[in-house]
């Protein structure tokens, strides 16, 4: 079976409902074998960054890695926003990218740049794949790394001369990733410090967000009576009026001023 389609065949495996990008010389394989998928629906945008948020948003929504694609160079790297912000909101996204043959990459050839160096600093994995054969286990790992604590991106790349190779069709099985259980030791020891003060106070990430785990945590600044405050990714957790709210932190000491709202004095 052709390589591209047993790259798609393994996006399949892994649940993928759409695949948000702009069609590109070195990535027509893959589109081609995208357009006779049953399962996946390609989204075609109007400019890469807004695939790459796209599959950010899907994925933070959904709680799947959102999926996009772009060809080599400056498509790829019309990504990097997107990519660098899932990567930051903690929102799992694999992306997928063209890239010229390896007998064309070098500094001097049309549109190369090293992908998987840029993305490296901005993503959880970034990866160019070596060997056709490699597609399935390297898919898996990338769903895989996306996915788990703490979500984020993962980059990988395909030069254009392997999509077309011939290899067999071996999608690896999907596994369940293991809920974290947290040490019952790690609890007392955080229960310890939290007793020392009258009323810590609490920052709320979107961690809460993604674990859903808004209503244990009012009940336990309910018990506290403690001060919280949330970042930008967080809002909505803590209800505007509720008492313990000193809305969100992130900017500057003037962010409650330049809202108008009245700061509040923590007794």
């Amino acid at each position: 079976m052709k390589a591209s389609d047993v790259l798609v065949q393994c996006l399949e495996n892994e649940g993928v409902e759409y695949v948000f990008g702009i069609p590109g010389k070195e990535t027509l394989d893959i589109v081609d074998s995208l357009a006779r998928s049953t399962k996946i629906k390609f989204i075609n945008v109007r400019h890469e960054q807004g695939a790459a948020f796209m599959a950010d948003v899907y994925g933070r929504l959904s709680g799947k890695a959102g999926v996009c694609l772009a060809t080599l160079g400056p498509g790829a790297t019309n990504l990097l926003t997107g990519i660098s912000s899932a990567n930051l909101d903690h929102s799992p996204v694999v992306a997928l990218t063209g890239q010229a043959p390896f007998e064309r990459q070098h500094s001097e050839s049309h549109q190369y740049v090293d992908i998987v160096k840029i993305f490296e600093p901005i993503t959880k994995w970034s990866t160019q794949i070596k060997e056709s054969q490699s597609i399935p286990t390297t898919i898996r790992k990338a769903f895989n790394i996306a996915n788990m604590t703490k979500p984020g991106s993962v980059v990988i790349e395909l030069p254009e001369h392997l999509a077309t190779q011939e290899i067999p069709n071996k999608p690896l099985p999907v596994k369940m990733i293991p809920p974290t259980i947290p040490i019952n030791e790690i609890f007392q020891d955080a229960l310890a410090v939290i007793r020392k003060y009258k009323k810590p106070f609490i920052l709320i990430g979107n961690g809460v967000v993604r674990e859903q785990a808004a209503n244990e945590l009012l009940t336990f600044i309910d018990a506290l009576q403690s001060p919280a405050a949330h970042s930008f990714m967080a809002k909505g957790v803590l209800a505007k009026k509720h008492p313990q709210n000193f809305f969100t932190f992130g900017f500057s000491e003037q962010d409650l001023v330049l809202q108008g709202i009245e700061e509040k004095q923590i007794s």
